[in-house]
């Protein structure tokens, strides 16, 4: 069956940097990634183009998963390649007769360990590493459930080119030069196949005259630059809801969507999620596939917990979550992870 188409200043280690200069100075990163998705956005009269930014700068930190950028495309309904169509007939798990749109992604994420002025950081500590890719999936949504399938490829290591990234950000902002990049990940392709569903529960429920609603999900990737098996659970609680499963992230997390159908007029809504994931491969702990790298002894078990809040209003979503990451690997000790994730998701 064929499916249908004076303020204050921020330290850092120890530099000082205002906030806005820093987010500013990483926003026109963005903007050098942004012409792949805007040329996308040409050629479809309908669409969503998604911008994602996630970065500790907002809890005072520069370690760890320190800074990740997205630019995501996706197709509107009769603009889904043939291709597309064709793969989402053979996918087992997709439901049958419904709408599939393609999605597209380019992106880089970065991690460091805690002190970036040390040239040779602690052997148990974090690595250096970045990760610079593409993403090509698809998704079908039917009201009540979403589907999201996303093979994506790309290259860690130096030709990441998260050092220059960071460099050139830092310098802008005057901050803490990072000297450790010499010991960097080496160079290894890298892919990952992620597939998740996520059902939208208790719909038009309401708490104190508000709707609300709750959304389960269960997934998994593959690959050599993450493995995992991952499930969890996200509430949304607000005015106008728009039929969304919480704002766009960068993997791994709890699953968002560039995808949203807003209700008239203005709306907003608070959310919180959380999810465990069961990890049996993260690159950027275990270190290089086929050749000796630095690594650290990772924990199997990872849980976010998220909050945070998404306006409507037209044919614009904006959402800012906060992420609570307990520790990743053994040497982190008591020190869980804080970062901020800035989306904004547009129809066009």
């Amino acid at each position: 069956m064929s499916r249908m188409t004076a303020a204050p200043m921020l330290t850092i280690n120890p530099g000082v940097i205002h906030p806005g200069r820093r987010i500013a100075a990483i926003l026109i990163g963005m903007l050098l990634l942004a012409p792949t998705a805007a040329f996308a956005a040409e050629k479809a009269e309908k669409g969503i183009l998604s911008l994602v930014l996630e970065n500790d700068l907002f809890y005072n930190t520069d370690r760890n998963y320190t800074n990740g950028v997205r630019v995501s495309w996706l197709s509107a309904e009769d603009k889904t390649p043939e291709w597309v169509l064709r793969l989402a007939d053979k996918f087992p798990l997709f439901p049958v007769g419904k709408a599939v749109r393609a999605s597209y992604a380019v992106g880089q994420n970065m991690y460091t360990p805690e002190d970036i002025t040390l040239r040779d950081p602690p052997l148990d500590d974090r690595p250096y590493g970045g990760w610079l890719y593409g993403s090509v999936g698809l998704i079908a949504e039917t009201g009540q459930r979403l589907d999201q399938l996303e093979l994506t490829v790309g290259m860690v290591g130096p030709a990441s080119l998260a050092e220059q990234t960071q460099k050139r950000v830092h310098s802008f902002v005057n901050a803490d030069e990072p000297r450790g990049w010499d010991t960097q990940l080496k160079n290894e392709p890298g892919f990952i196949l992620a597939y998740s569903r996520s059902w939208r529960s208790l719909v038009a429920e309401s708490l104190l005259g508000i709707p609300f609603d709750l959304t389960p999900h269960a997934g998994g990737a593959l690959g050599n630059i993450f493995t995992y098996a991952n499930a969890g659970l996200m509430l949304r609680y607000g005015k106008n809801l728009p039929l969304d499963y919480g704002p766009p992230r960068i993997q791994p997390s709890v699953p968002g969507s560039g995808f949203f159908i807003p209700r008239h007029g203005f709306g907003w809504y608070l959310f919180a999620g959380i999810e465990g994931r069961a990890v049996a491969r993260n690159i950027f702990l275990d270190g290089n596939t086929f050749r000796d790298s630095r690594n650290v002894d990772k924990e199997p078990l990872v849980g976010d917990l998220q909050f945070g809040i998404a306006i409507t209003w037209r044919n614009l979503r904006l959402g800012y979550t906060h992420v609570l990451r307990t520790r990743e690997f053994k040497g982190q000790g008591d020190r869980r992870d804080d970062f901020g994730a800035l989306s904004l998701s547009l129809q066009l």
